[in-house]
Order: C-alpha cells, then sequence, then structure tokens
C-alpha cells in the first residue's frame, strides 16, 4: 500500500488550473524524484500535501488516513514534514539547540529552555549531529553557519521530528557544486530509513541518488519510472529539458 496516495487532486487560482485532476502515489521508504518545468505543479502539490494550500478538487490520503484539508500543524503531527528552498530554523539558537528544540514531541522554544534535557533526547541530538557532519559547530548559532550548511541543519532539524514523510523542495538550490553533492549523498543516507519525495532541477543530483522519477507537466503526469527510461523518453526532451540537455 502506497504512504501517499493523491487522486483526481486538482488546483485551480484566479482561473488557471495549476495541477490538473492529477493521480500521484509514493510506497513507503521509497525515495522519488520530482521533475518538471517551472509551472509544471511541483511545488503546488508539495505545498498541498503539506496543507499550506486546499486543492480545489480531489482526495490526498496519507498512511491510511484523509488528510485533505487539515492544518500545516495537524499533517505535521501525523508524520509529514517539509523543507522549503530557504532554511527555516531559530537564527539566534546554537546548531545544537535547533536539532534539541525540533525532537519529536509536543516542544516549543521557551518550554526547551526551561526543561532538564534528558541523557537520551542529548544522545539522540548529537547522533543526528554526527549524521548531518555538524558536530564540530554543535555550540555554534545557527545564523553563522554557511548556506549550505544551514540546510544541512534543516534536514538535521526534520529528522530529529522524525516524520514518515520528508517533503523536499529544491534543497540544492543557491549550493556549489561540492555542497550539492554532498546534499545528495546525505539525502540518500536520509532515505535508507524515511520515504522522501524531492522536488529537484539539477540532472548530477537526480542522476546521483534518483530511481524513480516523476515527471509533471501542465498539472498532471507526463511520465514516471525508473531514471533511465524517462532519460530516454522523447516527451520529456520536448516539454522539460530539450534534446540533448539530459545528455
Amino acid at each position: 500500500m502506497a504512504l501517499l496516495d493523491v487522486k483526481g487532486l486538482t488546483a485551480c487560482v484566479s482561473g488557471y488550473t495549476i495541477l490538473n485532476n492529477l493521480d500521484f502515489s509514493v510506497d513507503e521508504n521509497e525515495l522519488r524524484v520530482l521533475l518538471g518545468p517551472n509551472g509544471a505543479g511541483k511545488t503546488t502539490l508539495i505545498a498541498m500535501i503539506s496543507g499550506q494550500f486546499k486543492p480545489t478538487d480531489g482526495v490526498i490520503n496519507f498512511d491510511g488516513q484523509d488528510i485533505t484539508g487539515w492544518a500545516p500543524y495537524d499533517i505535521v503531527r501525523a508524520g509529514i514534514g517539509r523543507k522549503f528552498q530557504v532554511p527555516n530554523m531559530y537564527e539566534t539558537l546554537s546548531v545544537y539547540d535547533n536539532v534539541m528544540v525540533s525532537l519529536k514531541g509536543d516542544r516549543k522554544v521557551f518550554n526547551y529552555m526551561l526543561k532538564r534535557i534528558s541523557p537520551q533526547d542529548s544522545d539522540r541530538v548529537w547522533e543526528i549531529l554526527e549524521f548531518i557532519e555538524l558536530a564540530e559547530k554543535a555550540n555554534e548559532p545557527a545564523d553563522t553557519l554557511s548556506h549550505g550548511e544551514r540546510q544541512w541543519l534543516e534536514l538535521g532539524m526534520l529528522i530529529a521530528a522524525n516524520p514518515k514523510l520528508l517533503l523536499l523542495d529544491e534543497p540544492t538550490t543557491g549550493m556549489t557544486q561540492e555542497g550539492k553533492m554532498r546534499t545528495a549523498e546525505l539525502i540518500a543516507k536520509i532515505a535508507k530509513n524515511h520515504t522522501v519525495l524531492l522536488v529537484e532541477h539539477d540532472m548530477q543530483i537526480v542522476r546521483q541518488i534518483g530511481k524513480k522519477v516523476t515527471v509533471l507537466h501542465q498539472g498532471q503526469v507526463l511520465v514516471e519510472g525508473p531514471l533511465s527510461n524517462v532519460v530516454a523518453d522523447e516527451r520529456v526532451r520536448e516539454v522539460y529539458l530539450g534534446k540533448g540537455k539530459l545528455q
């Protein structure tokens, strides 16, 4: 059974149809890459799954529940975490504290500051910091990190919340090539224990970690399948990347 199953999802804004009766699903423990030209509906789909926008029509099923129209907070509690293109964190808190505040549970910054930290929580934070390779910067304020490090910290914050599904919207935007490669490696490691839906436009990243790919066009699925098949599909070359750009 699919962890995420979208049926007939439609989104209309000011008379413009962004998603058009879209059917889409992601299996548990799968890393799915979502491709498509600007305006194809990728970010809109992510926004509706995470509760930022409500669909005009259609149903979003997650982990056996109909979450269509749920508030973002309730969707997070159900087990969906979203990473935006611009990192979202507590700028003046340390790297360590950002991860600690994000640990799964009913946590707020002020509650955390007044609460005694258990050894188990502390061990979990250090485990995550090692995983995202930021343990050496644990005591530094988040606003002193580089762009790439901020992206990795937010990925660590997502992991700390232990979601069943991670929605990653172009996490390598603005990075150096080295940073992109490290981020791709980190996402691949995350996907070993989590279900990940990744929106990405950099084909080098897609080639590095992508196995199954869905290409959206005009709010519908154009092509879906193994990366090798998608790359070879003439329709993808014509409407998305242009002939010769997938080499």
